[in-house]
């Protein structure tokens, strides 16, 4: 039996569900073609060397199998009906391949390594999508605090502002206070009349010296 490898590019928005429903159908066309599935090579999403379907990124995955022949056409037929297939190509790997059990058994720890692999990719992109998610969610806590210690220093500047103009408005008012008992100037200078009208009885020998005229 040969070997082939068939590789295609699955639109980088297609569901997980409907991507494994999919793959399943390949390996039911192989299984029913007589092929014998070996591996899937999921590749992951990478970028086009040029737009394709107005996509810039596709999901590429690489499936090898063994076939005497009668399973690449029917496996080219699906992948050209799927309107989620962007590209597809099939090249022979082996002409012969002599012992199919052991390629069987080295496909096998192959693509569980690939899964190995895969597997630790995806839960490191969940560790670092998690450390961002935190790194936001404390920046973001560290802002909301800072503009609160903000605002609560400007309430404080503005109550001690308030607070010193009022005391300065009560130190104004109190000398005004302490000078209302001095007495104006005219009421200084009443007390001054009283000398008038004790001169007044000076007048009376004046009177009398009238009255000697008189006699005379």
């Amino acid at each position: 039996m040969r070997e082939y490898e068939t590789t295609f590019i699955v639109q980088p928005e297609i569901s997980d569900e409907a991507r494994d429903a999919f793959l399943a159908k390949l390996d039911g066309e192989l299984e029913s073609k007589g092929g014998v599935r070996l591996m899937l090579d999921d590749w992951g999403k990478r970028k086009l060397a040029y737009e394709i379907e107005n996509f810039q990124k596709g999901h590429y995955y690489s499936l090898k199998y063994l076939d005497a022949g009668a399973v690449v056409a029917p496996l080219e037929r699906l992948l050209k009906l799927e309107e989620s297939i962007l590209r597809y190509l099939t090249v022979r790997v082996t002409e012969d391949v002599a012992d199919i059990e052991a390629r069987k058994v080295e496909a096998a720890e192959e693509e569980r390594k690939l899964h190995d692999r895969l597997e630790a990719e995806r839960v490191a992109r969940e560790e670092e999508e998690k450390a961002r998610r935190e790194s936001e969610a404390r920046a973001a806590q560290e802002a909301a605090e800072a503009a609160a210690a903000a605002a609560a220093a400007a309430e404080a500047a503005g109550e001690a502002e308030a607070a010193a103009a009022e005391a300065g408005a009560g130190d104004e008012a109190a000398p005004a206070e302490a000078a209302a008992p001095e007495t104006t100037p005219a009421e200084a200078a009443a007390p001054e009349a009283a000398p008038a009208e004790e001169a007044a009885p000076e007048a009376a020998p004046a009177e009398g010296a009238a009255d000697e005229g008189k006699e005379s």
